[in-house]
């Protein structure tokens, strides 16, 4: 019989370890779940500033692209008006500009889209997008921006969609990133040697995107450290860009790096999944 007992005794006290070992894995569970919702909300809290950052820097070209056609709405509606009030109008030149005016409000609009667009502040919405159409759109947002600040932006965009699964928002900011980035490091370079290369590329089952420029290129013990948070080559730069984007990337199962190229400068690299590969 104390044998038996003995053996109750010690099945019950192993009931009772694993059950106790049950409960600290499931308060480590739940302690490191909420760590990850914490940790995702951060990152995009301080993504979405980063955006904001980033707007304020293209806020004289944003600005500049917006007074163009808001410019030629006032004129053309000035010219209608007068038109319309001579004694016989001629209402073929009322019709053209008034075929003027909703070209220019159509091109305004697409402006703002394009800048709520980059700065809303929204849940992440994973769908399929194309990464050509992303860096083409891109490429239309910062092209004011680069022309004010004497810098020529070339695009090689590969000739088939590259679907990927994403944030559309999110992948745009890390292509703002990086083109800003290359400006800055571009910034004592001559005005005719100012050129940035922006390629898209497919690679095996993934997606690619490069930003290459013609700077001074990044110290060989630096190519990893660039994306460290608080990382800056800038004297007044925060040190984040690159950090949120390599975070952003990672988050959806890509990888980004920089490399030097052979006959100076720097290029950015990052491959994200092909959907469906």
């Amino acid at each position: 019989m104390g044998r038996y007992r003995w053996q109750l005794a010690f099945a019950c006290a192993l009931i009772v370890l694993q059950a106790g070992l049950i409960t600290v894995l499931l308060f480590e569970h739940r302690r490191r779940l909420h760590f990850e919702v914490e940790a995702g909300r951060r990152s995009a809290e301080l993504a979405h500033f980063n955006r904001y950052s980033m707007a304020g820097e293209l806020t004289a070209s944003i600005a500049h692209e917006l007074n163009q056609p808001l410019g030629a709405i006032l004129t053309n509606a000035e010219t209608a008006e007068l038109l319309l009030k001579s004694s016989a109008p001629n209402l073929d030149e009322v019709r053209e500009i008034v075929t003027d005016i909703r070209r220019d409000d159509r091109r305004a609009t697409e402006v703002i889209q394009r800048l709520r667009s980059m700065l809303k502040k929204a849940p992440t919405e994973v769908r399929d997008i194309d990464l050509n159409e992303i860096v083409r759109n891109t490429i239309l947002i910062l092209s004011p921006f680069a022309t004010a600040r004497e810098f020529d932006l070339k695009s090689v965009i590969f000739s088939e969609p590259l679907p990927i699964r994403g944030d559309r928002v999110q992948v745009q900011q890390v292509v703002v990133n990086l083109i800003v980035n290359a400006m800055d490091a571009m910034s004592g370079v001559p005005r005719v040697e100012r050129k940035i290369t922006i390629s898209t590329a497919r690679d095996d089952n993934f997606a690619e995107v490069s930003v290459s420029d013609a700077g001074p290129g990044i110290a060989y013990d630096k190519l990893k450290e660039v994306f460290e948070p608080f990382f800056s080559t800038k004297p007044q730069g925060m040190g984040m860009g690159l950090s949120i984007a390599r975070t952003i990337v990672e988050a959806h199962q890509g990888r980004i790096w920089a490399e030097n190229r052979a006959g100076g400068g720097a290029v950015f690299r990052i491959q994200l999944p092909l959907s469906g590969a």
